[in-house]
């Protein structure tokens, strides 16, 4: 790697340096695919911080979601340090807290049960089952492997990430199910949810399923993707709970900033509460 300029070698390389560094699955790639786009824009240039300035100003000209920009800034500062070029890494852009969230975006629990109820109304167990276990757990969509005969007869599960470890109990409720579901479906032993083929279950396989029950649940398309499941999730416990710390850890997240975010309350909750300060003449 010279870091004269990028190529194709540098985008393959860092690759390999995010899985030995152990990064998630989705995480790899995002930053590759960010990274390939940086060097495409590149296009053989020599890189210098100007250029790597006007790459930045691009990104924030062609109306992406600050959070999408940051994200892309995130990968090309990773694949400079990479090359030894950190010299040239940039900040992102400063993105206040919102308040509160988008309720056109916002998964609600009746919008849940309406996808669950269509999944099963329809005759489609296995994502019913998916989206209960990923709501009523808080897990990741990628960490649905975890999910296993074993761990549906103990209650309990535990999922490594990033070099953590961290422990998921099961609601009595849904391990019952699991462990039925398992039975009927001939599962004796590892993970549940498999395809036809006895594969695991792909990430763009539960979001493509999911999607396709908005119509028949009468739901917002918008609203519809696991990571929704997962907000939900974690709006509930903490209603419940009142402990961010605690649900940092039942997330997995090294931040409580970032617990923070899951948090936002709705438009319509933050009217409520500014209508209950009465402070209006």
């Amino acid at each position: 790697m010279s870091g004269l300029s990028i190529t194709e070698r540098d985008v393959a390389s860092f690759a390999v340096k995010l899985e030995e560094d152990e990064k998630s699955a989705s995480t790899i790639a995002n930053y590759i695919r960010d990274a390939g786009r940086f060097a495409v824009w590149v296009n053989g240039r020599p890189l210098t911080k100007q250029l790597v300035i006007e790459w930045k100003a691009a990104q924030s000209c062609c109306g992406l979601a600050p959070a999408t920009v940051n994200c892309r800034i995130a990968a090309v500062n990773g694949l400079l340090a990479h090359i030894g070029r950190e010299e040239l890494r940039i900040k992102p852009l400063h993105v206040q807290r919102r308040v509160f969230c988008d309720e056109r975006q916002e998964l609600t629990a009746e919008d849940y049960r309406r996808l669950v109820t269509a999944a099963r109304t329809a005759g489609r167990e296995r994502i019913a089952l998916i989206i209960e276990t990923i709501c009523a757990t808080g897990i990741r969509v990628s960490e649905l492997r975890s999910i296993t005969v074993e761990c549906a007869r103990r209650g309990e599960t535990h999922i490594a990430l990033k070099g953590k470890v961290r422990s998921i109990l099961l609601p009595g409720k849904l391990s019952a199910k699991l462990r039925k579901y398992a039975a009927r479906t001939g599962v004796s032993s590892g993970e549940i949810f498999r395809t036809s083929s006895g594969r695991p279950v792909s990430r763009k396989q539960v979001w493509s399923e999911m999607k396709s029950l908005c119509g028949l649940a009468r739901v917002s398309p918008e609203k519809v993707f696991p990571h929704n499941l997962r907000h939900l999730f974690a709006r509930s416990f903490y209603k419940e709970s009142r402990d961010v710390v605690k649900l940092a850890d039942v997330l997995g997240h090294s931040s409580l900033e970032t617990t923070r975010i899951y948090l936002v309350s709705t438009c319509a909750e933050h009217r409520a509460v500014l209508e209950k300060m009465r402070l209006t003449i």
